[in-house]
């Protein structure tokens, strides 16, 4: 799969330099040694995962809104609801809508924010910002949104910031996923609360199964009918699997020091969104 253009910003982008040596320090997802990590099931060098999980992104970003309703047959519509209704927006909110990608999140938090309030739509992958500031100023959405390309783990904002941070379908491709959670607490506001929506594991076995089947059998081959990438879909699939549990994910909330945390599972533990708060 392609990696090219990593680090191209889109033409009217706020940057941060790329600079993270990525490792994942989850107990069951760390690799054999300091210089390795996972990308999907395969073990590579960190210092390659951040233009691998980039190649995915720059292939499937024109596709990616077709694809999510395809794979979750209009369900992820759902989740992203579930988010913003949990996360408390109020008028004149600052907002930052991490990994935000093509911009579903953004949209509905920019009107809920109102002129008063902004939503910082930030991403690593410059070519899923290019085709999520499109899709919203398609929808005329532009007063109260700022495009940020920048890196989970480095983020490029002053300490108490932002009332709300959401990271939906974004966490798992964060290496340093530790690094990641301390650095949103930082830019949070005291009394400020991240909501994580993302893939996690169901509670059923027989569900667990099925979904399995799904992910591994039909995923790929949708991926290459439609996205013409079905190697970067069975990464995806991968990077499920590889993702913490509930409960672990929520200590590492805890141990980057949020409070109050909780998750509560979509669709049988399919998709969990957990919520942490600054205090």
């Amino acid at each position: 799969m392609s990696s090219t253009d990593q680090n191209s910003p889109a033409s009217d982008l706020s940057t941060t330099p790329n600079t993270a040596t990525d490792v994942d320090t989850s107990v069951d997802t760390l690799a054999d040694d300091n210089s390795t990590t996972h990308f999907g099931y395969k073990t590579i060098e960190k210092d390659d995962k951040i233009s691998m999980v980039a190649g995915v992104f720059h292939s499937v970003a024109k596709q990616y809104d077709v694809m999510n309703d395809l794979m979750s047959f209009g369900i992820h519509r759902l989740w992203k609801r579930f988010t913003i209704d949990a996360s408390g927006v109020r008028p004149g909110n600052k907002v930052l809508d991490l990994a935000g990608g093509t911009g579903d999140l953004t949209a509905k938090f920019s009107q809920l924010v109102g002129r008063e309030g902004q939503v910082v739509l930030a991403d690593i992958n410059s070519s899923m910002l290019n085709v999520g500031r499109d899709k919203l100023r398609d929808k005329g959405l532009v007063q109260n949104i700022e495009y940020v390309q920048a890196n989970a783990e480095y983020l490029p904002f002053e300490e108490n910031t932002f009332d709300i941070v959401t990271i939906a379908f974004g966490l798992r491709n964060v290496t340093d996923k530790d690094k990641a959670l301390r650095s949103i607490y930082s830019v949070l506001k005291p009394g400020g609360r991240l909501l994580v929506l993302e893939f996690s594991k169901p509670e059923n076995e027989l569900l667990n199964k099925a979904y399995d089947f799904y992910s591994f059998n039909i995923l790929p081959k949708m991926g290459e009918l439609v996205a013409k990438d079905g190697e970067s879909y069975q990464y995806l699939a991968e990077s499920i699997r590889m993702h913490p549990d509930q409960e672990t994910l929520k200590g590492m909330m805890e141990n980057a020091g949020f409070e109050q945390t909780s998750f509560k599972n979509l669709t049988g533990g399919v998709v969990a969104l957990h919520k942490g708060y600054k205090f």
